[in-house]
């Protein structure tokens, strides 16, 4: 007989779990035929029928003892003490006067239904008072909540008042779960206030609440004109070292990809579907990490082609193609696993030639696939697996394009031309650089291009001109993240079109502005 027969025959009749607890009519059953048995056995072999009565007593003083501990209700420890007494009753009488007689047989059958009965009641009852104890929990867990908004609503109104000379209404509170912090939605008073004047407040709103350092009150736009969201971080997380994720699932360049966390703790996700990113950094900043942990996003999207410029030897993106190469990594079945990155350029030639391609893969898009386009009724391509999002990193881009060097020079129109004619063609770059400078911010296709902004302090106030990074911004200070891989990242939630044919999706706080940059510390290290 087959494998799958035997398989089909063992799974024909009733599925038993032995290891199942009783329940009420199993429960009764049980007690029943035990009883049966002992009192026939007991009858047989001349038992002293008192055993059977000591035995009883002792089991329901047994489960009486239990039942206390774990804080059964009175109603369970008497219904069962009554079962053992009353089994044992029964039991004595049967081995006394015969267990096979008519009466025996029905008294016991009449037994075995109460006893069901009445664990069928108890059972019910204790998932009663247990519902019902929870739901008291949670009443007094959210009656202490709203309390504590409650004294957050009136303790900030106070503050913004003092602090401001701004009087709001607080209209709601809400706790982050990651514990770290809080978020006050408020209304702004009649006159024309505005959320701007709060968000200028910022270092003085921080210092009055005492929060700790690293810890900040920042002011984002409400639902409309009228109203601000307050977000404010009572545990510094930056000083927290962190390692990358463990979970190395799929991304997809439309989903956004991981690049840090917030201040509250929660993941920033950077979204490259139409905007290119520049990430500035001195020297010991972290910015190698950063972009290391930018590489293994871009290697767990199944939508992503990672190509890499780096002219100092390919230092790079050199982890993320040699252990492939060298077959030190490969699937589960032996075969070899592709490398991280798809391509890697080292020399100013290789470069030349890797951007002269993308150039062509850009125009050659646009001219292959109108039929794609037009189906789809966009001008921005779909990307898939199939048509993969090619994402340019060029560690010290922003360096090339700034550098007075004939060949770098060269080079920088290359960059810029892809990043001019790629975007709707699924190819964007990601810059980086050594400071937020004026030669660095100077040209305008990178201030238009690269929404996507990070600033890597690590303290250094040399070279980190915030504003011209966060152009807009207010409050940004490089003390806010002192350490060691921590910065600013602007917008962190900027998501693809709602709809093929543009706009912008609203952002946490109901509009389609960026909220400001957020200090955002580094994972320590990559897979």
């Amino acid at each position: 007989m087959s494998s799958t027969a035997t398989a089909k025959n063992a799974g024909s009749g009733p599925v038993l779990d032995w290891a199942a607890g009783h329940g009420p009519v199993t429960g009764a059953l049980s007690a029943t035929t035990g009883a049966f048995a002992v009192a026939t056995t007991g009858a047989a072999t001349a038992m002293p029928p008192g055993w059977a009565l000591a035995v009883g007593a002792a089991g329901a003083l047994g489960h009486t003892v239990v039942g206390l501990r774990v804080r059964n209700a009175g109603r369970t420890l008497a219904t069962r003490a009554a079962s053992w007494l009353i089994g044992a009753g029964w039991t004595t009488w049967a081995m006394t006067h015969g267990p096979l007689t008519w009466a025996a047989l029905g008294s016991l059958a009449t037994v075995g239904v109460g006893i069901g009965a009445a664990a069928r009641s108890a059972a019910l009852y204790e998932e009663a008072r247990e519902e019902e104890a929870i739901a008291a929990e949670h009443r007094q867990i959210a009656a202490e909540l709203s309390a504590e908004r409650r004294a957050i609503a009136a303790e900030w109104v106070d503050r913004i008042q003092r602090v401001c000379s701004i009087t709001v209404r607080v209209l709601g509170v809400e706790m982050w779960e990651t514990g770290t912090g809080f978020s006050i939605d408020a209304e702004l008073p009649p006159g024309g206030a505005t959320y701007a004047k709060i968000a200028s407040e910022s270092a003085r709103l921080s210092a009055d609440a005492r929060l700790p350092h690293g810890c900040t009150a920042t002011a984002s736009p409400g639902v409309h004109q009228g109203r601000v969201i307050i977000d404010v971080t009572t545990v510094n997380v930056l000083e927290e070292e962190r390692t990358y994720p463990t979970d190395y699932s799929p991304l997809s360049v439309m989903s956004g990809i991981p690049w840090g966390y917030r201040t509250n703790a929660e993941n920033i996700l950077a979204y490259l579907r139409e905007q290119c990113a520049l990430v500035v950094g001195p020297t010991g900043s972290g910015k190698t990490n950063m972009v290391h942990a930018i590489l293994a996003g871009f290697a767990r999207a199944e939508d992503v082609l990672t190509w890499v410029i780096d002219l100092n030897a390919g230092s790079a993106g050199l982890p993320w193609v040699l252990p492939a190469l060298n077959g030190q990594i490969q699937t589960e079945d032996g075969k070899p696993v592709r490398p991280g990155v798809d391509w890697l350029a080292g020399t100013f030639d290789e470069a030349m030639l890797m951007l002269e391609t993308a150039v062509r893969v850009a125009k050659q898009r646009k001219m292959g696939y109108q039929d794609l386009l037009a189906r789809a009724n966009t001008d921005l391509l779909p990307i898939s697996s199939r048509i993969p999002q090619i994402m340019l990193v060029i560690d010290e881009g922003a360096e090339i394009l700034a550098s007075p060097d004939r060949q770098m020079r060269k080079m920088a129109e290359k960059i810029l031309e892809v990043i001019r004619i790629a975007r709707a063609m699924g190819l964007r770059t990601v810059l980086t650089a050594l400071g937020a400078t004026g030669s660095v911010l100077g040209n305008l296709m990178i201030r238009r291009e690269a929404k996507v902004r990070v600033a890597l302090t690590g303290g250094e106030t040399e070279g980190m001109d915030l504003s011209k990074m966060f152009p807009g911004t207010r409050g940004l200070r490089v003390d806010q993240a002192p350490y060691k891989g921590a910065g600013f990242m602007a917008p962190p939630n900027r998501r693809p079109p709602c709809s093929r044919r543009g706009g912008s999706c609203p952002t946490r706080s109901g509009t389609s502005s960026p909220p400001p940059p957020t200090a955002t510390p580094r994972w320590t290290t990559c897979p």
